[in-house]
């Protein structure tokens, strides 16, 4: 009886506070900071993704979209549906990388699966891409224009993850 209480008090915490934190964030009451301003450049400019292929920013004349997620996160799960439905998906001007805090290759390749995510996802196992950006909160989603100059940073939870998508 004990441990279902628990399981349903841990439950009804994580709905109250979404998955933005991760437990350390929540024991130590932190606040969402951003650490990066509109009109700075991104301070994460490559990347090796789960299939071994590097990704150069500065290489690509599109804007981009960096998804900054979990696996386990109701509300990133919500946003990667959202945004694998959306027409930013489908766009050829756009390109979406999404980045896995504190996740793995065979994580992150499950996800893909599972989710059809047609889009390069990084591993961040020891969170040193993530703590470029932001202390906590995720999703995170971090919109760069063609030169990687950071329009807008938003936090992604709620029914309608990319309602402020707009460049």
């Amino acid at each position: 009886m004990k441990l279902l209480t628990a399981i349903s008090l841990l439950f009804i915490t994580l709905l109250i506070t979404g998955c933005a934190t991760s437990s350390i964030e929540q024991e130590t009451h932190t606040e969402y900071q951003t650490y990066v301003q509109t009109g700075e450049l991104s301070p994460v400019t490559l990347f090796t993704d789960t299939q071994g292929n590097q990704i150069n920013l500065n290489s690509s004349q599109n804007a981009k979209l960096l998804v900054l997620f979990a696996t386990w996160c109701p509300d990133s799960q919500r946003a990667m549906n959202a945004l694998k439905g959306s027409d930013l998906n489908l766009d050829p001007n756009l390109d979406i990388i999404g980045i896995g805090r504190e996740e793995n290759k065979e994580a992150l390749d499950k996800f893909a699966a599972e989710y059809e995510i047609n889009f390069p996802l990084i591993a961040d196992k020891d969170r040193s891409i993530y703590a470029k950006f932001a202390n906590a909160g995720i999703p995170r989603l971090i919109l760069l224009d063609k030169d990687n100059q950071i329009v807008k940073t938003i936090i992604a939870e709620g029914e309608n993850p990319l309602m402020e998508v707009q460049w």
